[in-house]
């Protein structure tokens, strides 16, 4: 099978233009065979992962997500370039259709997304997330449960689908910040939302759900991975992470040169060196965190790693 050849990414003639600059990524559009790819791995414990987009605009500097760029110029450019699913939703529609009929009383159980943000600033324009979120929904008027549904995301852009979130009865929503720090937040991900926003996000998905009219998410903020909150900020930090039921830790993804391996990017490791009052003793650094986390946070459930991205 051809690989496709990405306008500003290829030696050859490409066969994917451009169809958009949004901000300074290349934005791409492309027809999917599939949405739903079966879980595995970190996240086996769902049937399905979703993601909407190939790439993120975000480019954190330590997103292992690069690893699986289409080529190695587009692995090194991670966080300016975007391949949207164009056909998205008619996929979904069909994937599920499929599921329940074999399935009629047992729904999916999906993670979105795992490797990009359906949230990312691209989605503001071309609502993919919530068309597929709609698919989702659709499937009640045939008479079926609607998909247990994960999101993770950085964006408080989620704040637009509230009326959509709470139509399901089991959501739970990952906002992703991994530090309590905005000069290490710039380092690290200069491209994200500020850990505010993030924060705000929360707060008005929690306030603005009628308990009587819908159902209320899972919240879950995931500080992965770990990065260093200064010490001025730290304890602040963690009492604002009272307003999610679950908190996740997590070290850094080990670092591999390959090209379709999971792990920590040259660039994170690179900024890392400017944290050495944290890095130098990386483990006792995590280990002091987790343990402000349970003495701070006695109704808020601590996990780590591959324990805290479960539904439940």
């Amino acid at each position: 099978m051809v690989k496709p050849q990405y306008e500003g990414y290829s030696d050859s003639t490409p066969t994917k233009l451009v169809k958009e600059k949004f901000g300074d990524a290349n934005v791409y559009a492309q027809n999917a065979k599939s949405i739903l790819t079966k879980a595995t791995g970190f996240i086996a414990a769902y049937d399905f992962t979703l993601n909407p987009y190939r790439g993120c605009q975000y480019g954190c500097s330590y997103c292992y997500a690069a690893a699986f760029s289409p080529n190695t110029q587009m692995r090194q450019d991670w966080g300016k370039w975007v391949i949207f699913k164009e056909n998205a939703a008619e996929i979904l529609e069909k994937e599920l259709n499929k599921w329940y009929k074999k399935n009629p009383h047992q729904p999916p159980r999906i993670y979105m997304s795992s490797v990009t943000d359906p949230y990312q600033p691209l989605e503001s324009k071309h609502q993919l997330t919530r068309r597929l979120l709609e698919v989702m929904l659709d499937v009640r008027d045939n008479g079926f449960l609607t998909p247990t549904l994960v999101i993770q995301t950085r964006s408080p852009i989620i704040t637009r689908d509230i009326d959509y979130l709470q139509r399901f009865q089991r959501l739970r929503i990952n906002m992703s910040i991994p530090t309590g720090s905005e000069s290490v937040r710039r380092d690290f991900e200069p491209r994200s939302p500020s850990i505010k926003a993030r924060l705000n996000a929360i707060n008005k998905i929690k306030q603005n759900i009628d308990n009587f009219k819908g159902f209320l998410p899972k919240i879950s903020i995931t500080v992965t991975p770990l990065l260093p909150s200064l010490p001025s900020d730290e304890t602040a930090f963690i009492d604002k992470l009272a307003i999610a039921d679950r908190v996740v830790i997590q070290d850094f993804h080990p670092s591999h040169k390959g090209s379709l391996m999971a792990s920590t990017r040259e660039e994170a490791e690179e900024i890392k060196r400017k944290y050495a009052w944290w890095y130098e003793n990386e483990q006792l650094s995590y280990i002091r965190f987790k343990q402000k986390l349970v003495s701070r946070l006695p109704g808020v459930e601590i996990k780590e790693g591959k324990d805290g991205f479960g539904y439940e």
